[in-house]
């Protein structure tokens, strides 16, 4: 595909009147991105893109309700009413509805039964009872203490009067998906998940558009998607009761379509973020040792070892609805949620329920352009766009073009040569092309009773 403008500094702006055509010629000083969607984060700067307001269209809704001196309905006489005697006859008896003999078999008493095309009847792990509801547990038995927690889940459940939960453990070739397919062909009303951010995204991906809901119990190394839920992380129990007491909420899930070198393809779900580039050769380069020992510290240590060797390369990229684009970038993003550990605002105002996904294109322009990024990730999304004077000085900034954002149903992009992705922490190799796309609602996550969505 053929980029229709080129430009190194990518910027959002309006779209492009409806009557233009793909191909028409711009001016020479049109820069390619200015029909990107402009994106709430920028709304705060001075010189940001404007968000137009949308216009709702007033749906006229004709009642329906009677009014109080409405004619009452048309309806027989009084005179036409039926005779008692009459309704009695044959036998002089009105029967009321108990009296009626039930419609069923001769001689057959207790709960209805499964049978089998032959009509035998198939046995019922309950034992005749009307059978309960079954959790199922998912766990990778490296990142957590799998005997406690099997007691749990299988104490709760007994408590609430669930029947006795399945467990499955997951192993290097099986991060939780199969297994996950299995326990909902087994009819399981609720799946618990307990591992790091690969597990989590494993069972989810199996899970989108069942309908069954997903209880996570933190237990990996920097639990993304929980911290975006603002799940409690060191209450396991916590998350196990809330699967018999707790709420529900649909969150979205994002779906990403990788073309390998080799001429393969393969798609693969993510709950908080995927990317390609930097983020994704800093995640290869992190040491798997360190990661156990310190946890989500250990991307320092990854970013370290592949910022030496970060070199921009060329993207043609292209939003739903939009122009294609061709830019010098580093890495691309293409995010469910925004927050990351250390109290960091990666993506501010993302939401995992907006049917949409968060783009954002880092494009630093030398040592100094990195700076500008940290500035806007760690200072300004973090911190300073938490308070009101903060945000007064964010307005009167000019922006820099080291971080770029948008919003919309997805992102479909394309490179020169191979690179990293990855998705949720999780290396998934080398890509020539990227298509994502988002799956509104199609996740329902186990929250506890009470706890507050709000901003989510």
């Amino acid at each position: 595909m053929a980029a229709s403008g080129s430009s190194d500094d990518a910027r959002p702006d309006d779209a492009r009147p409806d009557d233009a055509r793909p191909d028409d010629t711009r001016p020479d000083d049109a820069r390619p991105e200015d029909d990107l969607i402009p994106h709430p984060a920028d709304a705060i700067y001075a010189d940001g893109p404007s968000t137009a307001e949308l216009d709702l269209a007033e749906v006229e809704i004709e009642e329906t309700i009677p009014t109080a001196d409405a004619a009452p309905p048309a309806g027989p006489p009084e005179a036409d009413a039926p005779d008692p005697a009459e309704a009695a006859k044959p036998d002089d008896v009105i029967r009321e509805p108990d009296d009626v003999e039930a419609d069923t078999a001769d001689g057959e008493t207790g709960y209805a039964r499964r049978v089998d095309p032959a009509g035998r009847t198939r046995p019922l792990e309950t034992a005749g009872e009307r059978p309960s509801p079954k959790a199922a547990l998912v766990y990778n038995p490296i990142k957590v203490d799998a005997d406690t927690l099997r007691e749990t889940v299988t104490r709760l459940s007994a408590d609430a009067g669930w029947a006795g939960p399945l467990f499955y453990e997951t192993t290097v070739d099986d991060l939780g998906d199969d297994v996950t397919r299995q326990a909902l062909d087994e009819g399981v009303d609720t799946v618990l998940v307990a591992g790091g951010d690969g597990t989590v995204r494993a069972v989810s991906e199996a899970m989108s558009g069942s309908g069954v809901p997903l209880a996570i119990v933190p237990s990996g190394t920097g639990n993304l998607l929980a911290r975006n839920l603002r799940l409690p992380l060191t209450e396991p129990d916590a998350m196990v009761r809330a699967v018999f007491d707790g709420d529900r909420l649909a969150m979205d899930v994002g779906w990403t379509e990788l073309s390998r070198p080799d001429g393969t393809t393969a798609e693969h779900a993510f709950v908080v973020m995927g990317g390609i580039g930097l983020d994704a050769a800093m995640i290869a380069n992190t040491n798997p040792q360190l990661k156990k020992t310190v946890g989500w510290v250990a991307y320092v240590d990854g970013a370290a070892r592949a910022l030496p060797y970060a070199k921009p390369f060329r993207v043609v990229y292209e939003l739903p609805g939009h122009r294609l684009h061709s830019s010098r970038v580093q890495s691309v993003l293409f995010a469910n949620c925004g927050r990351l550990p250390a109290g960091l605002d990666l993506i501010p105002e993302a939401s995992i329920a907006d049917g949409a996904l968060d783009i954002v294109i880092f494009q630093p322009k030398g040592p100094f352009g990195w700076l500008f990024v940290w500035r806007r990730v760690a200072w300004d999304n973090s911190f300073l766009r938490r308070f009101r004077t903060g945000r007064r000085v964010l307005s009167l900034r000019t922006k820099d073009n080291a971080v770029i954002y948008s919003r919309g149903a997805g992102i479909e992009l394309a490179t020169h040569e191979p690179r990293p992705v990855q998705l949720d922490g999780d290396e998934f190799g080398e890509a020539l092309s990227v298509k994502t796309r988002v799956a509104p609602a199609a996740l329902l996550v186990v929250v506890p009773k009470g706890h507050d969505t709000d901003g989510l």
